[in-house]
């Protein structure tokens, strides 16, 4: 685990489960229905249980970059804030616009619920093919952004899957925390 300040703000890295983070929300990198799917997805609707899902499906989807917002029920987390990655295609189907857009909505959700601590996966870099680094680099662009006029959310943690992916966000906040 490593952490960096951004004034009296804290963003942590660290290789786990997204699923057992002791935080006020953590993100679900969804698809646009909502109700369930592979990796983070799916753990996350298997860990808090069928109630979930059950939220979910009054929701009526979400659109790509956009975000809402539920309950966490089985979780140690109080809510999970669904967000809808987009698949890469190159990069000209405005990609990097949209994946900054999931972070800041979601940001802004934990805000109006005046959550204090949020944790992220890597939002649309398995299934749906981001480039890893470029990926990194706008996650870590958009929360140092969002961090530095926060009034309630005091700590985001990037949660990732595996220790390379730890190294590649690591390298990333080191080049931009100061």
């Amino acid at each position: 685990m490593k952490e960096y300040h951004i004034g009296d703000r804290v963003i942590r890295v660290e290789v786990g489960d997204i699923t057992r983070q002791s935080v006020d929300a953590i993100v679900n990198a969804a698809n646009r229905t909502l109700l369930g799917g592979g990796g983070v997805d799916g753990a996350i609707h298997r860990a808090a249980g069928p109630e979930l899902l059950e939220e979910c499906r009054t929701l009526g989807g979400c659109e790509t970059g956009e975000a809402k917002i539920t309950k966490g029920y089985r979780l140690p987390a109080r809510y999970v804030i669904h967000t809808v990655g987009p698949v890469w295609r190159g990069g000209t189907a405005r990609e990097p616009e949209l994946l900054r857009a999931c972070y800041e909505n979601s940001l802004r959700l934990a805000e109006e619920r005046g959550i204090e601590s949020i944790a992220f996966p890597a939002i649309s870099t398995g299934a749906y093919g981001y480039p890893k680094e470029e990926a990194a680099r706008i996650a870590s662009d958009a929360v140092i952004g969002f961090l530095k006029q926060a009034r309630s959310v005091h700590t985001v943690v990037f949660v990732l899957f595996s220790e390379p992916d730890y190294r590649l966000y690591v390298r990333v906040l080191d080049e931009r925390v100061v």
